[in-house]
């Protein structure tokens, strides 16, 4: 055989070798991508999980709308811890994850879950102040019970639904125990009711003679003052805004999620004006 005829077949035979191992290489690659894959979604799914242990809350998405959900369920945990058998929502938590849900620019709105019994009242407070100051879209929907501080983390968004079996408990400031200083623990009460007060009917409907009715109502329960209203009478009274479920809680979070994304555009797309400062500038250059 002449030398460059044998030349050849081994090259053809080096080159037959290099593209088998290629191959080889190739398909073991697209395994190990499929493999990363699975195992990326794994991850991601056990985030998710160890989120709502921890915190309760979970991020979804959905038509490209990124919500973020919250619960509020149990006591309000604030300045001193509850025994370990009470289901409790604490403060310390919830605010700095409301931080992080404003400033994550990924998350588009916030879904706030409501089934509480009450608890601190500044810790509660603090969380509807946060809630209410957010720019971020809001909504709540009250499941089961929003009573005592629970009414003011109901009505902070900005729209509130509650479902027809829920029921809310409006009732004054209150503390048990031994009491010394009564005239000034009486005047420091009344001062926390009256910022209670500004701020519900700041974020709801409701005349603030009408709270006060419902608030030091002495003949619907038997050891307290206050009244427990249903869904329908919180809405009716104009405490929630509209009666539904988590299908019409989020409809229309999506809606004010896409109108605040239409304004923006909006905004963006219109030319900037020049100031009158500017103008007499370009004047004067001209």
């Amino acid at each position: 055989m002449p030398k460059s005829k044998k030349n050849q077949n081994h090259q053809d035979k080096n080159y037959l070798s290099y593209k088998n191992a290629t191959n080889e290489n190739d398909e073991h690659e697209y395994e190990n991508d499929g493999n990363d894959e699975a195992a990326d979604k794994e991850k991601e799914s056990g985030q998710e999980f160890q989120n709502i242990v921890h915190s309760g809350s979970v991020v979804t998405k959905s038509d490209d709308i990124v919500i973020h959900s919250l619960t509020i369920i149990g006591q309000i945990e604030g300045h001193y811890a509850m025994a370990p058998q009470n289901k409790t929502t604490k403060y310390e938590h919830i605010i700095p994850l409301l931080v992080a849900i404003e400033e994550n620019p990924e998350i588009h709105g916030l879904l706030i879950l409501i089934n509480t019994v009450g608890g601190d009242v500044e810790a509660g407070l603090a969380i509807a102040e946060m809630i209410a100051s957010m720019k971020k879209p809001t909504c709540s929907l009250v499941l089961g019970g929003g009573h005592s501080i629970g009414v003011p983390l109901a009505v902070c968004t900005n729209v509130s639904y509650i479902v027809p079996s829920a029921t809310m408990t409006v009732h004054p400031v209150r503390m048990n125990g031994l009491v010394i200083g009564v005239e000034q623990s009486y005047n420091y009460f009344s001062r926390m009711q009256e910022r209670i007060n500004k701020f519900i009917i700041k974020h709801s409907k409701l005349s603030d003679k009408k709270l006060n009715e419902l608030m030091f109502n002495t003949g619907e329960l038997s050891t307290d003052v206050g009244t427990i209203i249903d869904g329908e009478t919180a809405v009716n009274l104009g405490l929630i805004d509209k009666i539904g479920g988590l299908k019409d809680a989020l409809v229309s979070l999506k809606i004010i999620i896409k109108n605040n994304k239409k304004s923006v555009e909006n905004s963006a797309a219109k030319p900037k004006r020049k100031t009158a400062k500017a103008a007499k500038v370009n004047d004067a250059g001209m």
